[in-house]
Protein backbone atom coordinates (compact mmCIF):
# COMPACT_ATOMS: atom_id res chain seq x y z
CA UNK A 1 0.00 0.00 0.00
CA UNK A 2 1.44 3.46 -1.49
CA UNK A 3 0.56 5.31 1.99
CA UNK A 4 1.59 8.83 0.24
CA UNK A 5 0.02 8.49 -2.68
CA UNK A 6 -3.41 7.73 -0.99
CA UNK A 7 -3.12 10.93 1.18
CA UNK A 8 -2.13 12.87 -1.86
CA UNK A 9 -5.01 12.05 -3.19
CA UNK A 10 -7.66 12.66 -0.61
CA UNK A 11 -6.08 15.67 0.81
CA UNK A 12 -4.66 17.93 -1.69
CA UNK A 13 -5.73 19.46 -4.38
CA UNK A 14 -5.87 18.71 -7.88
CA UNK A 15 -5.17 20.40 -11.15
CA UNK A 16 -7.47 19.24 -14.11
CA UNK A 17 -6.95 22.46 -16.32
CA UNK A 18 -4.32 24.72 -16.08
CA UNK A 19 -5.35 28.10 -17.33
CA UNK A 20 -2.78 30.83 -17.63
CA UNK A 21 0.17 32.46 -15.15
CA UNK A 22 0.75 35.67 -13.77
CA UNK A 23 4.19 36.43 -12.51
CA UNK A 24 4.91 32.65 -12.06
CA UNK A 25 1.71 31.93 -9.87
CA UNK A 26 -0.15 29.66 -11.71
CA UNK A 27 -4.15 29.76 -12.63
CA UNK A 28 -6.04 26.68 -13.23
CA UNK A 29 -9.48 24.68 -12.66
CA UNK A 30 -8.38 22.45 -9.71
CA UNK A 31 -10.64 19.54 -7.59
CA UNK A 32 -11.35 21.60 -4.91
CA UNK A 33 -12.13 24.75 -6.93
CA UNK A 34 -14.84 22.16 -8.77
CA UNK A 35 -15.94 21.37 -5.70
CA UNK A 36 -16.79 25.02 -4.35
CA UNK A 37 -18.71 25.61 -7.58
CA UNK A 38 -21.05 22.28 -7.52
CA UNK A 39 -21.65 23.37 -3.50
CA UNK A 40 -22.70 27.00 -4.95
CA UNK A 41 -25.01 25.65 -7.67
CA UNK A 42 -26.55 23.09 -5.21
CA UNK A 43 -27.16 25.81 -2.58
CA UNK A 44 -28.36 27.88 -4.79
CA UNK A 45 -30.59 25.14 -6.27
CA UNK A 46 -31.84 23.79 -3.12
CA UNK A 47 -32.41 27.87 -1.31
CA UNK A 48 -34.56 28.59 -3.78
CA UNK A 49 -36.49 25.54 -3.98
CA UNK A 50 -37.23 26.18 -0.30
CA UNK A 51 -37.65 30.00 -1.05
CA UNK A 52 -40.40 28.86 -3.89
CA UNK A 53 -41.38 26.01 -4.35
CA UNK A 54 -45.20 24.86 -3.44
CA UNK A 55 -44.44 21.01 -2.70
CA UNK A 56 -44.26 19.57 0.77
CA UNK A 57 -41.17 19.01 0.54
CA UNK A 58 -39.68 22.50 -0.51
CA UNK A 59 -42.35 23.25 2.64
CA UNK A 60 -40.22 21.34 5.36
CA UNK A 61 -37.02 22.51 3.72
CA UNK A 62 -38.26 26.08 4.21
CA UNK A 63 -38.92 25.49 7.88
CA UNK A 64 -35.66 24.24 8.22
CA UNK A 65 -33.71 26.33 6.35
CA UNK A 66 -35.92 29.88 8.36
CA UNK A 67 -35.10 28.12 11.39
CA UNK A 68 -31.12 28.41 10.74
CA UNK A 69 -31.74 32.09 9.61
CA UNK A 70 -33.36 33.35 12.39
CA UNK A 71 -31.34 31.56 14.51
CA UNK A 72 -27.92 33.41 13.33
CA UNK A 73 -30.10 36.64 12.95
CA UNK A 74 -31.67 36.51 16.34
CA UNK A 75 -28.56 35.00 18.30
CA UNK A 76 -25.20 35.26 16.48
CA UNK A 77 -25.52 38.77 13.93
CA UNK A 78 -27.82 41.12 16.19
CA UNK A 79 -26.24 40.14 19.61
CA UNK A 80 -22.77 40.48 18.40
CA UNK A 81 -23.35 43.61 15.75
CA UNK A 82 -26.35 45.83 17.23
CA UNK A 83 -29.00 46.73 14.88
CA UNK A 84 -27.02 47.02 11.61
CA UNK A 85 -26.64 43.75 12.19
CA UNK A 86 -29.64 43.28 10.20
CA UNK A 87 -28.14 44.75 7.41
CA UNK A 88 -25.40 41.88 6.84
CA UNK A 89 -27.41 38.42 8.00
CA UNK A 90 -26.90 37.64 4.40
CA UNK A 91 -22.89 37.66 4.44
CA UNK A 92 -23.23 35.31 7.55
CA UNK A 93 -25.74 33.43 6.15
CA UNK A 94 -23.67 32.61 2.67
CA UNK A 95 -21.21 31.79 4.74
CA UNK A 96 -22.50 29.41 7.63
CA UNK A 97 -24.41 27.52 3.93
CA UNK A 98 -21.56 27.36 1.82
CA UNK A 99 -19.27 26.47 4.43
CA UNK A 100 -21.17 23.45 6.00
CA UNK A 101 -21.83 22.95 2.07
CA UNK A 102 -18.50 22.61 1.43
CA UNK A 103 -17.42 20.58 4.54
CA UNK A 104 -20.10 17.96 3.79
CA UNK A 105 -19.00 17.74 0.27
CA UNK A 106 -16.13 15.76 1.27
CA UNK A 107 -17.92 13.03 2.70
CA UNK A 108 -19.46 11.98 -0.49
CA UNK A 109 -17.19 9.28 -1.72
CA UNK A 110 -14.95 10.07 -4.91
CA UNK A 111 -15.36 14.31 -3.84
CA UNK A 112 -13.12 16.27 -1.44
CA UNK A 113 -13.11 18.84 1.13
CA UNK A 114 -12.67 22.08 -0.15
CA UNK A 115 -12.45 23.61 3.70
CA UNK A 116 -9.50 20.98 4.26
CA UNK A 117 -7.83 23.25 1.76
CA UNK A 118 -5.81 25.74 3.92
CA UNK A 119 -5.78 27.88 0.50
CA UNK A 120 -9.90 28.07 0.67
CA UNK A 121 -9.78 28.85 4.38
CA UNK A 122 -7.23 31.78 3.63
CA UNK A 123 -9.64 32.96 1.05
CA UNK A 124 -12.68 32.90 3.36
CA UNK A 125 -10.40 34.95 6.39
CA UNK A 126 -9.68 37.43 3.91
CA UNK A 127 -13.08 38.17 3.61
CA UNK A 128 -13.63 38.09 6.71
CA UNK A 129 -10.53 40.96 7.18
CA UNK A 130 -12.10 42.97 4.51
CA UNK A 131 -15.20 42.85 6.04
CA UNK A 132 -14.26 44.17 9.41
CA UNK A 133 -12.57 47.00 8.01
CA UNK A 134 -14.93 48.21 5.56
CA UNK A 135 -17.60 47.57 8.39
CA UNK A 136 -15.19 49.54 11.03
CA UNK A 137 -14.78 52.29 8.70
CA UNK A 138 -18.23 52.81 7.79
CA UNK A 139 -19.90 52.24 11.29
CA UNK A 140 -17.25 54.92 12.79
CA UNK A 141 -15.55 56.61 9.85
CA UNK A 142 -12.19 56.18 9.14
CA UNK A 143 -10.46 58.37 12.28
CA UNK A 144 -13.40 56.45 14.21
CA UNK A 145 -11.63 53.46 12.89
CA UNK A 146 -7.89 54.17 13.01
CA UNK A 147 -8.52 55.61 16.98
CA UNK A 148 -10.67 51.85 17.81
CA UNK A 149 -7.00 50.35 17.11
CA UNK A 150 -5.37 52.76 19.96
CA UNK A 151 -7.58 53.25 23.02
CA UNK A 152 -5.28 55.80 24.65
CA UNK A 153 -7.65 57.28 27.46
CA UNK A 154 -8.52 60.94 27.08
CA UNK A 155 -6.33 63.60 28.82
CA UNK A 156 -3.22 61.48 29.24
CA UNK A 157 0.50 63.08 28.98
CA UNK A 158 1.34 63.56 25.21
CA UNK A 159 4.88 62.21 26.40
CA UNK A 160 3.33 58.80 27.42
CA UNK A 161 0.26 59.01 25.68
CA UNK A 162 1.66 59.15 22.14
CA UNK A 163 4.27 56.49 22.70
CA UNK A 164 1.66 54.46 24.27
CA UNK A 165 -0.81 54.90 21.67
CA UNK A 166 1.76 54.10 19.02
CA UNK A 167 2.77 50.85 20.81
CA UNK A 168 -1.29 49.90 20.80
CA UNK A 169 -1.90 50.56 17.71
CA UNK A 170 0.65 48.15 16.07
CA UNK A 171 -0.25 45.74 19.29
CA UNK A 172 -4.55 45.63 18.13
CA UNK A 173 -3.18 45.29 14.51
CA UNK A 174 -1.50 43.03 14.58
CA UNK A 175 -4.13 41.13 16.75
CA UNK A 176 -6.71 41.53 13.79
CA UNK A 177 -4.24 39.58 11.35
CA UNK A 178 -3.79 37.20 14.09
CA UNK A 179 -7.18 36.41 14.10
CA UNK A 180 -7.99 35.68 10.30
CA UNK A 181 -5.01 33.37 10.60
CA UNK A 182 -6.65 31.70 13.55
CA UNK A 183 -9.78 31.24 12.03
CA UNK A 184 -7.59 29.66 8.46
CA UNK A 185 -5.65 27.18 10.80
CA UNK A 186 -8.99 26.06 12.63
CA UNK A 187 -11.32 25.44 9.84
CA UNK A 188 -8.56 23.66 7.94
CA UNK A 189 -7.15 21.73 10.63
CA UNK A 190 -10.32 20.46 11.96
CA UNK A 191 -11.68 19.20 8.49
CA UNK A 192 -8.48 17.59 7.13
CA UNK A 193 -7.84 16.13 10.70
CA UNK A 194 -10.71 13.46 10.23
CA UNK A 195 -9.41 12.51 6.92
CA UNK A 196 -6.16 11.68 8.23
CA UNK A 197 -8.05 9.62 11.17
CA UNK A 198 -10.44 7.80 8.90
CA UNK A 199 -7.09 6.83 6.55
CA UNK A 200 -5.14 5.82 9.93
CA UNK A 201 -7.72 3.53 10.62
CA UNK A 202 -8.08 2.12 7.28
CA UNK A 203 -4.19 1.50 7.32
CA UNK A 204 -4.25 -0.65 9.87
CA UNK A 205 -6.24 -3.44 8.31
CA UNK A 206 -2.97 -3.28 5.77
CA UNK A 207 -0.54 -2.75 8.33
CA UNK A 208 -1.77 -6.08 10.35
CA UNK A 209 -2.79 -8.07 7.44
CA UNK A 210 1.27 -7.97 6.24
CA UNK A 211 1.86 -9.62 9.62
CA UNK A 212 -0.83 -12.34 9.58
CA UNK A 213 -4.08 -12.16 7.01
CA UNK A 214 -6.38 -13.55 9.22
CA UNK A 215 -5.83 -11.09 11.92
CA UNK A 216 -5.99 -7.94 9.26
CA UNK A 217 -9.08 -9.81 8.28
CA UNK A 218 -11.27 -11.03 10.77
CA UNK A 219 -9.60 -8.60 13.52
CA UNK A 220 -8.49 -4.97 12.17
CA UNK A 221 -10.89 -4.89 9.52
CA UNK A 222 -13.76 -4.97 11.72
CA UNK A 223 -12.67 -2.60 14.15
CA UNK A 224 -11.53 -0.18 11.44
CA UNK A 225 -14.84 -0.15 9.61
CA UNK A 226 -16.38 0.23 13.08
CA UNK A 227 -14.11 3.43 14.00
CA UNK A 228 -14.01 4.66 10.30
CA UNK A 229 -18.28 4.91 10.54
CA UNK A 230 -17.72 6.49 13.93
CA UNK A 231 -15.71 9.44 12.75
CA UNK A 232 -17.43 9.89 9.64
CA UNK A 233 -20.29 10.61 11.91
CA UNK A 234 -18.47 12.51 14.03
CA UNK A 235 -17.50 14.54 10.88
CA UNK A 236 -20.98 15.61 9.91
CA UNK A 237 -21.02 17.30 13.66
CA UNK A 238 -17.86 18.59 13.16
CA UNK A 239 -18.69 19.95 9.83
CA UNK A 240 -21.91 21.85 11.00
CA UNK A 241 -20.35 22.81 14.64
CA UNK A 242 -17.27 24.33 12.22
CA UNK A 243 -19.33 25.99 9.93
CA UNK A 244 -21.04 27.98 12.70
CA UNK A 245 -18.00 28.25 14.88
CA UNK A 246 -16.32 30.23 11.91
CA UNK A 247 -19.41 32.50 11.11
CA UNK A 248 -19.57 33.21 14.83
CA UNK A 249 -16.16 34.26 15.23
CA UNK A 250 -16.58 36.62 12.03
CA UNK A 251 -19.66 38.05 13.95
CA UNK A 252 -17.72 38.13 17.10
CA UNK A 253 -14.51 39.83 15.16
CA UNK A 254 -16.70 42.34 13.11
CA UNK A 255 -18.49 43.51 16.04
CA UNK A 256 -15.65 44.16 17.79
CA UNK A 257 -14.52 46.95 15.17
CA UNK A 258 -18.14 48.14 14.55
CA UNK A 259 -18.86 49.59 18.00
CA UNK A 260 -15.99 51.88 19.89
CA UNK A 261 -14.43 50.89 22.91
Amino acid sequence: MNLDAILEHHLLDRVLTPLFSVGGVQFAITRHLVIMWCVALFLLAVLTAAARGRSRLAGLLRVGVEAVALYLRDQVVEPLLGHEGRKHTHYFLTLFFFILGCNLAGLIPGSGTATGNIAVTAGLSICTFCFIVLGGIRAQGLWGFLKHFSPVPPGMNPCIGLPLGALLFVIESFGVVVKCIALTIRLFANMIAGHIVILGFFSLIFIIGAASQAMGLFVAAPFALAMVVFVSCMEVLIGVLQAFIFTLLTAVFVGGVMHGH
